[in-house]
């Protein structure tokens, strides 16, 4: 489900009109998140990593309104759930855009994302499925301890999905993190909000 926004009355309107004239309108930012917590929950739960935290990163997008809002033409809409297409990879080293619905049981959220990517392994190309509008789009990068992240951008394509990437777990002095990475489109959201979902995540984590 989602509610249209009355953009004429929003108190957003002229950040949303003034950033969504710029050729690229998307900025980011890299930060360290704490996974000690985490991953021995995982661990405990016998639940793969990537879903445990991609299944808090979910969580912590829902919790922040600016991070569901979408354009949708030349209309702003709030969505009421987020859900996630997360880049899958194969056994050939190529990959796959999946779609994993949110749900807020992490058990439950574990067998749809187990069964989206034995899906996605066994099909072949990038789009497999069709996708809807409330997605945030993820990717893992676990080779590498990055401390920062561009992506591909088609700048005529109207897009307003964020992207979250993590980065490779590192561990010192038993301490394990990853890097996270976020862009987010600066006519919906501002560092404000971005620091809302980096401490949302960081919360989620260490619960």
């Amino acid at each position: 489900m989602k509610q249209p926004i009355d953009i004429l009355n929003w108190n957003r309107k002229e950040h949303f009109e003034f950033f969504s004239n710029f050729e690229e309108p998307f900025f980011g930012i890299t930060t360290p998140i704490d996974c000690t917590i985490a991953y021995k929950k995982a661990k405990e739960m016998k639940i793969p990593f990537f879903i445990y935290y991609l299944h808090k990163t979910i969580a912590a997008v829902n919790l922040i309104e600016n991070f569901r809002y979408r354009i949708e033409g030349e209309n702003i809409v709030l969505y009421d759930v987020i859900d996630a297409s997360a880049t899958i990879m194969r056994a050939d080293k190529t990959f796959g855009f999946s779609f994993m619905k949110f749900h807020a049981d992490i058990e439950e959220f574990n067998k749809i994302a187990q069964a989206e990517i034995e899906r996605i392994q066994n099909t072949s190309g990038l789009f497999t499925r069709e996708f809807p509008e409330n997605l945030i789009h993820f990717s893992a990068i676990p080779w590498i301890n990055f401390t920062g992240l561009t992506h591909s951008r088609n700048f005529t394509f109207p897009d307003s999905c964020p992207k979250i990437s993590f980065g490779k777990l590192m561990t010192e002095n038993e301490k394990k993190s990853m890097s996270l990475a976020v862009m987010v489109h600066h006519g919906l959201v501002d560092g404000y909000h971005m620091g809302l979902f980096v401490d949302a995540l960081q919360n989620l984590m260490n619960s």
